[in-house]
């Protein structure tokens, strides 16, 4: 091995997918004993170069170099074998498995699985660079967290040197974090080279040590974290300034237009999802939603616009005209005709929001056709608002009849998005509106629902990043474990506060 040569290098690295170039001959370097934080706007390339790594794509030019001599990285096994392994954000375990039979899962063993001896060199693992995990824990009883650490002690057992993790965070509470933190240091310490994929700008500046910066798949540059500042890189990301204050005006005349009172739901397996909540929506306010995945968030929802069989409560809905409406009860249809003006921009965007094969007019038309009253569809209303919604949030697509699910994710949310505010609603309800979206898409996404709010539509808003959820709503339920554990004023309230009730400690108590 060279000396001061890098641990992992990338030289001239491209990658196409048909007419789109993903990776634009990129040279990136990372060192031993080194965190790089990877940052760049939705479709810069980064989860592809790192896939390349990873022996998940092969490159169409470039080299790739492991402490100075060239290798060759043609599947996943050839990744582990030069000591590479890659944490993704969906995880691969069975869930029926202990944490160390998946740990050994798919490994070549020369005589019978050795299980104790498993369990013991997991254990060792976890110790070296504390980690904490039960390697005789079922996956089906962990947390998310316990489920993340799995993957990584995963490749870490497979003689791992170098780490990439992709979007680490986005569904840990602020405590999961500093614990995750504090192993990424040990490991740092220990001579290990890891890079991070991240939108998250406060903890690129916490953990990393270098900043890598990819442009519409160009690389940019890196720079030395000490050396830089949240708006320095964002600027870098976009190619020119931006604003990077979430502006939070109050609304003087809040009035109650939504009452949950006693809701509770079970899913398919009777599994009980909603245990009795009863919170408040105001018009003019934008009311977060906090919780760890799965915590009752999507049902919540769900109940709301009428998608999930209620099985206890009441939603009571005052529309701006007054008077009330009882939603429970109501299909969807059936809430929109008394005339209950609400919009619902689901979690999984293609799989309920839109019809992927469908341009932006034809999704237009979904929401929009019922304003004719004759037998025939007009095409003219709903393709008036797609090239609206194209022009105002600068959707980026060949047409506006090019099918949606070959769009960005950033864009395809931006249609969504788009569609659902034009409706006017009173109530606007977003689940991770701005999930993986880039910084740019994620502010013009926070500007609208401040824009809704300022209207004096009540605005839910779900979301995992609490940093954004303390500088853009006006109060907090938080929930847990399908209940509510509190409602916190987002102007006072600090982000330890709503990781203690996200997981149940702790008790500030709320209308």
């Amino acid at each position: 091995m060279e000396k001061n040569c890098y641990a992992i290098e990338l030289k001239g690295i491209s990658k196409h997918f048909g007419p789109v170039i993903a990776n634009d001959s990129i040279d990136l370097g990372l060192r031993r004993g080194e965190i790089l934080a990877l940052l760049g706007e939705n479709g810069s390339g980064k989860t592809t170069l790192m896939n390349m790594l990873a022996g998940i794509y092969l490159p169409d030019a470039g080299e790739i170099l492991a402490d100075g001599h060239p290798i060759s990285i043609r599947s996943p096994k050839d990744s582990y074998a030069h000591g590479i392994g890659m944490i993704h954000q969906h995880y691969k375990l069975v869930n029926v498995f202990t944490a160390a039979e998946n740990i050994v899962l798919g490994m070549e063993h020369e005589k019978k699985l050795d299980i104790a001896g498993a369990n013991a060199k997991v254990r060792e693992i976890c110790a070296r660079y504390g980690f904490e995990i039960d390697p005789e824990k079922k996956v089906y009883d962990m947390s998310v967290s316990e489920k993340q650490t799995v993957e990584i002690v995963k490749v870490l057992y497979r003689g791992a040197e170098i780490l990439i993790l992709d979007e680490p965070t986005a569904v840990l509470t602020p405590q999961e974090t500093e614990r995750l933190f504090a192993v990424l240091r040990n490991m740092r310490d220990d001579n290990k080279a890891i890079v991070i994929i991240t939108h998250k700008l406060n903890e690129v500046m916490a953990i990393s040590d270098k900043v890598a910066v990819l442009r519409k798949g160009k690389y940019i540059g890196t720079v030395n974290t000490a050396e830089t500042n949240p708006q320095a890189l964002t600027d870098m990301m976009v190619g020119r300034a931006v604003t990077l204050n979430i502006d939070r005006p109050m609304y003087e005349h809040q009035v109650e237009r939504l009452r949950v009172n006693g809701l509770s739901c079970y899913d398919h397996e009777h599994v009980k999802k909603l245990d009795g909540v009863s919170f408040t929506v105001m018009g003019g306010e934008i009311l977060g939603v906090a919780g760890i995945a799965g915590s009752g968030q999507k049902e919540l929802l769900e109940s709301i616009a009428g998608l999930c069989p209620i099985a206890e409560g009441s939603i009571l809905y005052y529309p701006p005209e007054g008077g009330q409406d009882e939603l429970v009860g109501k299909s969807p249809m059936q809430i929109r005709k008394k005339g209950v003006s609400l919009a619902f921009i689901p979690e999984d965007r293609l799989g309920m929001g839109l019809v992927g094969s469908m341009g932006m007019t034809g999704n237009m038309m979904l929401r929009s056709w019922r304003k004719g009253s004759g037998p025939f569809v007009r095409r003219k209303d709903p393709k008036e608002l797609a090239n609206k919604v194209l022009n105002d949030l600068e959707v980026v697509t060949p047409g506006i009849e090019f099918p949606v699910r070959k769009l960005s994710g950033g864009n395809v949310q931006k249609v969504l998005v788009g569609r659902e505010i034009a409706t006017s609603p009173s109530v606007l309800m977003t689940a991770y509106a701005v999930r993986g979206l880039d910084i740019n898409t994620s502010y013009t996404i926070y500007n609208l629902m401040t824009e809704q709010k300022m209207r004096g539509a009540a605005v839910i808003f779900v979301g995992e990043d609490l940093d954004v959820l303390l500088e853009l709503c006006d109060r907090i339920l938080v929930l847990c474990g399908g209940r509510v554990s509190g409602v916190v004023d987002a102007r006072t309230a600090t982000k330890d506060e709503i990781g203690l009730l996200m997981t149940s400690v702790g008790g500030k108590e709320g209308a």
